[in-house]
């Protein structure tokens, strides 16, 4: 492995002005240069250069909001160095982790090509053990195309949409990469992602994000690289069954009856895949209720957003458009926001007919008029009977009762946040106007959602107003259903990444229940892949 030693200055603060972006930068790597000169570290640098390691606001203080960067020099050698503000770094080249002694007689089977299936793929092609990718949706440029239809003519493709095809479920979303987790592969999935395509800055920015419109450009060229490296990619391939002796699988069959014999399969399959979790119980593996949330889309105007969190500093360009991440506790449930798209769009984003489900996205320039947010209530497992079944019928309820209160024409629920607290459904839309890429028609929230989640919602969002002024503005929108937050179930499996009672299958990512978006999935089935090899 190759090794590399960085000095970090870290906490340099450049007061926010109305000044290009690119001069603060400019600032901060001169300030920490000056900090590096002074110190006995300035021998051992390769280069004065530096380059921004990590950016972030702090706009605490609305009158006096500060940009905060860390500032990283190349060192010639590792070194012992403490003073405040600095660190010494030792990183490690992640490419060279992809090696495996592995000879074998079958290529290894990856369902699902979303994030985890992505980079689980992307590792073990360049392994040389030449995967097999089995996606039921189509390429990510069909798929759009289908979406697009489905936005306008409301005539859903149930194999390719929202949820299914190259990308995953969050090829239509913000694009959003920051992560809870802790792992030093979350840079080279960012590395990656930079590599095939996604702007440089996501390496720095404390809060990356892709944007819908460059995250096609990258799941296309990431699939293009596992094929040039001798993996296979199948589109319209969805799991029917898997085949397996005394704990060893040995194939799996598609929907079209094909079988495709494998050394090892990566289940990963997301989030809304509920037939293919059907199947796999059916066929022996253990699988586990977990808990999730449901909620509401909610709009607001992105100038509103901008000025309750940044005061006078809304509209400067360093500081772009405001976002925020909202969490209160109602009792025993977690209220929060979730998935916030600023200057994004909500969009339909059902997987079968008779349904309605919602979801958030922003292209990368996220200039639209609205900021739309998830806000989502905790659901336990004994809310819905502890069951698989009752897991996915709880969404499921959800979902057709809206596509039913609404007309049963497609169109999605939406209401006025002051009618909403009031449980009444009268105003229509006027100063904020919903961005729902379907048509849309005034209705009930309660007339979808069992009370403890209507209850849950009105209270976390009366306390929203503590962290946002305005946020209860009473002509705020709300579109709904959210369900597809996360995975209703589980797979459980060892530390060694295998299903329990299995030697060679690994199921991985959000729709396993080891990950919570885009970053914490990849980062998954590239842990999943790496466990392979090291048997």
């Amino acid at each position: 492995m190759h090794n590399k030693f960085l000095a970090l200055v870290r906490n340099i603060k450049v007061k926010c002005t109305f000044d290009e972006p690119s001069l603060f930068d400019i600032q901060a790597v001169a300030s920490a240069k000056k900090v590096i000169n002074k110190s006995k570290l300035r021998s051992l640098v390769v280069d004065d250069s530096g380059y921004i390691y990590k950016k972030s606001v702090d706009a605490r203080d609305k009158n006096c909001i500060f940009l905060v960067y860390t500032v990283a020099f190349e060192l010639k050698s590792n070194v012992s160095f403490k003073t405040s503000g600095v660190d010494v770094l030792e990183t490690t080249d992640a490419e060279l982790l992809f090696k495996t002694k592995k000879k074998l007689t079958a290529s290894p089977v990856v369902v699902g090509f979303g994030p985890a299936g992505m980079f689980c793929a992307l590792a073990l092609a360049k392994a040389g053990l030449k995967p097999i990718v089995l996606e039921r949706g189509d390429d990510v440029d069909t798929r759009a195309a289908a979406v697009e239809k489905y936005w306008k003519t409301g005539e859903l493709d149930s194999s390719s949409n929202v949820q299914f095809g190259e990308g995953g479920a969050g090829t239509f979303s913000d694009g959003k990469l920051l992560t809870r987790i802790s792992d030093k592969l979350c840079n080279y999935v960012l590395s990656q992602f930079t590599k095939f395509g996604a702007p440089d800055e996501i390496m720095y920015l404390s809060k990356p994000h892709i944007g819908t419109d460059n995250l096609r450009k990258v799941v296309k060229n990431i699939r293009q690289e596992i094929i040039r490296l001798g993996g296979v990619v199948r589109f319209r391939s969805c799991l029917d069954s898997i085949i397996s002796n005394n704990g060893v699988v040995s194939s799996v069959r598609l929907t079209d009856g094909e079988t495709i014999e494998c050394s090892s399969l990566f289940l990963c399959i997301g989030h809304s895949a509920r037939d293919t979790v059907k199947s796999i119980i059916s066929c022996g593996v253990n699988v586990e209720p977990k808990p999730f949330s449901v909620g509401v889309r909610i709009e607001h105007l992105q100038k509103d957003i901008n000025e309750a969190l940044y005061g006078n500093y809304a509209g400067a360009k360093c500081l772009g458009p405001a976002q925020y991440t909202l969490s209160r506790k109602d009792g025993n449930r977690a209220v929060y926001s979730f998935c916030m798209c600023p200057g994004g769009v909500v969009v339909a984003s059902a997987s079968d007919r008779g349904q309605i489900v919602t979801n958030g996205m922003s292209y990368y320039s996220r200039d639209g008029l609205n900021a739309n947010s998830a806000i989502a209530v905790s659901v336990d497992t004994s809310d819905y009977g502890n069951t698989i079944d009752g897991a996915i019928e709880f969404q499921e309820n959800i979902e057709r009762k809206a596509y039913s209160v609404a007309g049963n024409n497609g169109a999605a629920p939406i209401q006025l946040l002051n009618d909403f607290l009031n449980d009444k459904s009268v105003h229509e839309p006027t100063r904020i106007i919903p961005t729902y890429t379907g048509d849309t028609e005034l209705r009930r929230a309660s007339d979808v959602f069992p009370s403890f989640v209507i209850n849950s919602l009105k209270n976390g969002i009366l306390m929203f107003e503590r962290d946002i002024s305005g946020f209860t503005v009473g002509d705020a929108v709300l579109t709904f259903p959210e369900t597809r937050t996360s995975s209703p179930v589980k797979i459980p499996r060892g530390n060694d990444y295998r299903a329990i009672g299995y030697r060679n299958l690994y199921p991985c990512g959000e729709g396993a229940g080891y990950a919570g978006g885009i970053t914490s999935a990849a980062v998954d089935g590239l842990r999943a892949a790496l466990a392979y090899f090291e048997l």
